[in-house]
């Protein structure tokens, strides 16, 4: 006679037939159904002890009965803030941790890019243009991480290793964070603004970080400073953004995150001058999938074991 499995786990994800492969290795007693489209998650979301899922499926959260533990294999759980008074019963986890090295390369290549004014050199390239010009080093350089989570205290060690003045700010300063010079609490947001070349924003999504950045607070910055946005979209007023990089209010900017995802054809970021957009992969390496298993199969070793799951976030924080 067959045993039942210890447990199952739905995998409502684009990767999920790679993410069977590897908790059928490692797991064999453990059930994985894979249901990356609406009509099978509805199916079998009713089965599942385990979700895992970039992002959670709030209208199918009422047929989610046995649900107990949701793995999301992204940082961010903010897909959750319209049932988070109702999700109570359910272990919430993430894949931090996983990002902070890819995305600290971005940032780093995106302060050179924008202190360099590479968008100039490529297009003096395309027009055989020889313009020589004298650049500060970026080691004379602050950097602001706004958000010292596990993505920002990354940055942070970074920019230090480059021999940059780093400033921070988090919520909870009581303790020191590694490679940051002086740490700011969240409310004097304004008070470390100024002190920047190079604002970073790191924040987790949550109630408190929507609308963080907008006119008042670039108004705080230096001319001659740029903004870097890894965060949400959310976390910048957008069209206070652009009117201020049209009228220099700041140098320029480095966009990984928008208010609306694709950005919309129609969006004057495209067009500015002073303006790197990316579309969302700044924490996209390409072996994500083995990168967020560390994490997922060390829980669920754990959740099979009754023991206290990695990464649980406080959805009443937000992260």
């Amino acid at each position: 006679m067959t045993k039942s499995p210890d447990v199952t786990i739905l995998l409502n994800h684009p990767a999920a037939e790679s993410y069977a492969s590897l908790i059928g290795d490692r797991f064999p007693r453990v059930r994985t159904i894979i249901a990356p489209d609406p009509a099978r998650l509805e199916q079998h979301i009713g089965e599942a002890d385990a979700l895992l899922a970039f992002r959670f499926p709030v209208e199918v959260f009422d047929k989610a009965k046995k649900l107990r533990w949701f793995q999301c294999t992204g940082a961010g759980v903010d897909s959750m803030t319209s049932i988070r008074d109702r999700a109570g019963h359910i272990t919430v986890t993430n894949a931090r941790g996983i990002h902070g090295d890819i995305i600290a390369d971005y940032v780093m290549a995106g302060a050179t890019m924008l202190h360099w004014n590479f968008r100039r050199l490529l297009r003096e390239q395309a027009d055989r243009k020889w313009n020589p010009s004298y650049v500060t080093p970026l080691a004379e350089k602050t950097l602001g991480v706004v958000g010292l989570g596990s993505i920002g205290a990354t940055i942070a060690r970074r920019a230090k290793s480059a021999g940059m003045t780093v400033v921070g700010s988090k919520r909870d300063i009581s303790a020191p964070v590694d490679g940051v010079d002086r740490l700011f609490t969240s409310t004097a947001l304004r008070d470390l603004l100024p002190l920047c070349d190079f604002v970073v924003l790191a924040v987790p999504a949550t109630a408190e970080t929507v609308g963080l950045i907008g006119a008042a607070e670039i108004a705080c910055m230096r001319r001659d400073a740029f903004l870097i946005n890894i965060a949400r979209g959310n976390a910048v007023v957008e069209a206070e953004l652009v009117e201020a990089l049209q009228g220099g209010t700041i140098a320029g900017a480095m966009l990984d995150v928008f208010e609306q995802e694709p950005l919309p054809q129609d969006n004057p970021l495209w067009d500015l001058s002073n303006v790197i957009v990316t579309p969302h992969v700044a924490g996209s390496p390409n072996n994500y999938t083995e990168r967020a298993f560390s994490v997922v199969g060390d829980n669920i070793d754990r959740f099979l074991k009754g023991q206290p799951l990695k990464n649980v976030v406080d959805l009443k924080r937000g992260y």
